[in-house]
């Protein structure tokens, strides 16, 4: 028999190893019965190369739990313990899960609760890159705070149920970019206050992302909030902080973003020298940097944004003449997608 390709994708769908599968499939047989499952990685391979295309009552039961529709849809044939007729309406059906007899009517099918996939990340980021777009367009407003816990809320409400390591990281990682986009707009109606709340908040879902990129958009904003605060010290060490991430040790489009926030940092600590250094190594790495596939919320950044930084540090070093020199380079350069400039720095 050849390899059961209907239940590879919808594991891929799910984002699932073959021992991940296993596991939430115990799980589910320990919700039905009130007893450990038994199935193993091997069992999931033979479901898969097609070994075995009629499982037994209970790895059907669980089957159906975890991916939330009939065996059937799965490609398998169900047993005959398990065949009804069409026209029941509540679509309740008696597994037998021993050979001694013991049958567990199962949850209805229109009840279960279906694991959570990559399809699922993929819609919730869709959500998220429209709120990206808005704040291009208008920046940030309380209608966007609204919008942006809105979708954090269906976010965590999709972690409740079952998913692999790999999707669970994922929507870690989209918790953190709507609590941010959040925290952004309150930076830029400035609310500081209400702003350092959702970052602390936007620190722990990146953590457990464990999503580099995400980490570094969380210290940028750490960074931005500082100097509204005039908070020197916590500026520099949010740069720190970003510069040292991982996301900015693998790529230069990172590093430059971080070192251009230690440039700024240094400017207002007074310290001109350090932040004409760390300007200049933020240039180079930018020009190091190459086209690649980065989150939706890096598209602001580019030689427009370094300019724009550049001409404020130049500033703060009373460097007048070369800042606005700066400055007329940035809005020479402005993507044609930006009808504004960030106001918050």
């Amino acid at each position: 028999m050849g390899a059961n390709l209907i239940l590879q994708s919808r594991m891929d769908q799910l984002g699932l190893t073959q021992e991940e599968l296993a596991g939430q499939l115990n799980t589910a047989l320990h919700e039905i019965t009130g007893r450990p499952g038994e199935i193993s990685s091997r069992t999931v391979r033979n479901l898969l190369n097609g070994s075995s295309r009629r499982p037994i009552g209970r790895t059907c039961a669980a089957l159906e739990r975890v991916f939330g529709c009939p065996v059937a849809d799965l490609g398998f044939s169900a047993p005959s313990s398990m065949q009804h007729p069409p026209e029941d309406p509540v679509r309740r059906r008696n597994f037998m899960l021993s050979t001694t007899g013991t049958a567990v009517a199962a949850v209805p099918m229109g009840k279960q609760r279906r694991s959570v996939g990559m399809t699922d990340v993929a819609r919730a980021s869709a959500g998220m890159n429209q709120l990206v777009e808005a704040d291009d367009r208008q920046g940030g407003h309380t209608s966007l705070v609204t919008a942006a816990l809105d979708g954090r809320a269906e976010v965590l409400e999709l972690q409740q149920r079952n998913a692999s390591e790999r999707v669970r990281r994922a929507l870690y990682a989209l918790a953190a970019e709507y609590t941010t986009i959040a925290a952004y707009s309150c930076i830029d109606q400035r609310e500081p206050d209400t702003a350092q709340r959702y970052l602390h908040e936007s620190t722990t879902f990146a953590g457990l992302s464990q999503d580099p990129p995400t980490g570094m958009r969380v210290w940028i904003m750490m960074a931005m909030l500082a100097n509204q605060r005039k908070n020197w010290p916590e500026q520099l060490a949010a740069a720190q902080a970003a510069n040292a991430s991982q996301a900015a040790r693998r790529d230069p489009f990172f590093s430059s973003m971080g070192r251009v926030r230690l440039a700024l940092a240094h400017a207002s600590l007074g310290d001109p020298r350090a932040a004409r250094r760390d300007l200049g190594a933020a240039q180079d790495t930018l020009r190091k940097a190459i086209d690649d596939e980065r989150p939706r919320w890096t598209a602001f950044y580019g030689p427009a944004e370094l300019n724009h930084l550049a001409a404020i540090m130049l500033n703060q070093n009373g460097e007048s003449a070369n800042a606005e020199a700066m400055a007329h380079r940035a809005l020479a350069k402005i993507p044609d997608g930006f009808q504004r400039q960030h106001r918050c720095v």
